[in-house]
């Protein structure tokens, strides 16, 4: 069923020609030599988790939505290529006139993925297939590196609220807004970025700033007037000066003598520096011995998932976080390798023509053909036990056992039993028109929350998790082999 409205263009902006030059040198090529009406298949994939990770979190699909229903050339996008004298008058003629028509499939955000797996499947004419790779992997790349980075973040947080704080620090202002949704899908509770809740519902949450502190007289006098103007959520920045000797103390008289009196509690006290671990402990026990058992600590200032897991191990006291730049660009790995890669060709007669690049780096060859992807998971414990991809026509009956193989061992083979099979890919674009109802990115964040929890503790473990295996159908490994075996210079 088509959408009635279209998708919003990203940033009112017609992002079209966000390309990279070669799609386009390439599209006039087909165009020249006649195969712009060719139905060839595309997948995108990826071939390594970020940080050494278990899995990945799938995101960014409704950002390559919006481009998708948008793509069109303008009089200026024609005018630029007539200009650069590289391409001809009927090519450009074909672009004026162009209107997407291909068919594509994804893994719905929110769900962990592997690598070697598609997570993207396109289908349709060679130039619009081909032409919109960089946006494709541009969404789905940023998206899935921030949303894997938050959601190793909020489980080392152990139940603790996480909030994304990373705007000022994000690489440009789209990469601050995808970023604070994207670490909403991982698992984030909120956002300091206000457009986003504008925009995608996120809570926007803050509190203060130092130079809220320093522009006062003195710091009594800070919180005083930030208590009287936000009484019902008052959480106060206590590291400017002094946390032990003045911050706490302050924020302890402070709530005394305007909160309690207007049957108000405190919100919570914010520490941005020095040993929060140590900090938070001694802060916990003079709001307790105040009376403020209620009161909240939270803690920020350059955190990741490591030194989160190592500060609570250490015994801090610390109820949510504020996570900025090592999360909005994923520091310790900012980049997503995902790949977009031709994997089949249809014939004159309707036939499907797999196709394979090969490498002397064998994580590099490619899998062949119009494929599926399946999910197993054990009808006891509903944990996974494993994905399966499989030739677009085969079907995995889990009413019957069922043999997994690992494609590069294939003498390690499991018989499957009481399991159920999920295919993974659902269609957003039917020739053309985009099929996907928008979730809701709450829904969305459920969701990713569940399916993470469907993984054994051993694949989402920080350090050496388990490998969750990707495994081919037998028709789909012969059909690999063949090409490989038979391929000749």
């Amino acid at each position: 069923m088509e959408l009635e409205e279209k998708a919003q263009t990203p940033f009112g902006k017609n992002l079209t020609m966000l390309t990279d030059f070669y799609e386009i040198t390439m599209a006039n090529g087909y165009f020249t030599n006649g195969f712009q009406d060719k139905i060839v298949y595309f997948d995108m994939f990826f071939r390594k988790i970020p940080d050494s990770g278990g899995f990945a979190i799938m995101a960014g699909v409704q950002q390559m939505v919006e481009y998708l229903q948008n793509l069109s050339f303008t009089q200026q996008d024609l005018a630029y290529l007539r200009s650069t004298g590289d391409f001809n008058s009927e090519f450009i003629n074909y672009l004026a006139n162009f209107h997407f028509e291909c068919d594509v499939w994804a893994v719905p955000e929110g769900t962990p993925i592997f690598p070697g797996e598609p997570i993207v499947t396109v289908r349709g004419p060679v130039i619009q297939a081909q032409f919109i790779e960089t946006m494709v992997l541009l969404c789905i790349n940023h998206q899935t590196l921030i949303a894997t980075k938050a959601n190793r973040i909020v489980r080392a947080a152990n139940g603790r609220s996480v909030m994304e704080f990373g705007s000022r620090r994000a690489q440009g202002f789209d990469g601050a807004v995808y970023g604070a949704r994207a670490a909403y899908i991982g698992g984030c509770t909120g956002t300091a970025c206000t457009i986003c809740e504008r925009d995608f519902g996120i809570p926007a949450m803050g509190t203060m700033a130092h130079s809220w502190v320093q522009l006062f007289d003195s710091e009594l006098d800070a919180f005083r007037a930030y208590a009287r103007e936000y009484p019902n959520q008052c959480v106060l920045l206590v590291d400017t000066y002094n946390v032990l000797q003045s911050g706490i103390p302050n924020a302890i008289r402070i709530f005394n003598e305007e909160l309690v009196p207007q049957g108000f509690r405190p919100a919570g006290i914010r520490i941005d520096s020095g040993d929060i671990t140590y900090l938070s402990r001694k802060a916990r026990q003079m709001l307790d011995a105040a009376g403020f058992e209620d009161c909240k600590i939270c803690a920020s200032n350059s955190l990741d998932e490591y030194i989160i897991r190592d500060m609570l191990m250490q015994g801090a006291q610390v109820d949510t976080f504020g996570v900025g730049e090592r999360m909005i660009t994923s520091a310790s790995e900012p980049v997503f390798g995902g790949v977009y890669k031709l994997v089949a060709v249809e014939r004159e007669d309707g036939s499907i023509e797999p196709k394979i690049k090969l490498s002397e780096n064998v994580t590099k060859i490619t899998t062949p053909g119009y494929k599926r992807l399946w999910r197993l998971f054990d009808r006891y414990s509903g944990k996974a036990i494993a994905d399966v991809i499989t030739l677009n026509d085969e079907l995995i009956d889990d009413e019957m056992p069922y043999i997994i193989f690992d494609p590069n061992y294939i003498w390690k083979r499991k018989r499957v039993e009481n399991f159920r099979a999920v295919p993974l890919m659902t269609q957003i674009f039917e020739k053309g028109n985009c099929v996907m109802h928008p979730r809701d990115l709450h829904e969305i964040r459920e969701y990713c929350a569940a399916q993470v929890d469907t993984l054994w503790e051993e694949v989402t473990r920080f350090e050496n998790p388990h490998r969750y295996y990707v495994d081919l159908s037998q028709r789909l490994w012969q059909t690999k082999e063949t090409l490989i075996t038979d391929y000749k210079y």
